[in-house]
């Protein structure tokens, strides 16, 4: 029998699942990659703003810029990595089934990564002059 302070389920005792501690990880995670978004957003949009009306050689140099890339790469790896976490927890939340919930998840990973991976190609392709 279970002591009187087990606050686990009786089918969690059973299985001989607890905590995994994982949702204090994702949770922090997701705070601290929302509040590096806020900076590298503003300076973003600013940016983007006061260029507006350049022409297309303009922002190319504008990205080839040293400190641009490395701020463009930056916010493309944040914010995907954000993103990640937010539809974890959707498709995790709403996804019936564990198959489902598995190809979602695996889905969102892989189309996640090639996201941030034709994004930062992008950025070197300029900021390297090819």
């Amino acid at each position: 029998m279970s002591s009187p302070k087990d606050l686990r389920s009786p089918l969690s005792r059973a299985r001989g699942l607890g905590s995994a501690k994982e949702g204090v990880r994702h949770f922090w995670a997701q705070r601290v990659s929302a509040v590096a978004l806020i900076p590298l957003a503003l300076w973003f949009v600013f940016s983007v703003v006061q260029g507006s009306g350049a022409g297309y050689g303009a922002a190319r140099n504008w990205v080839a810029a040293p400190a641009v890339s490395v701020l463009l790469v930056l916010l493309i790896v944040t914010l995907l990595y954000h993103s990640l976490l937010g539809v974890q927890v959707v498709i995790e939340d709403y996804v019936g089934g564990e198959k489902k919930k598995l190809a979602a998840l695996l889905l969102s990973k892989f189309t996640h990564a090639l996201v941030a991976v034709a994004g930062i190609f992008a950025v070197l392709r300029i900021a390297l002059g090819a």
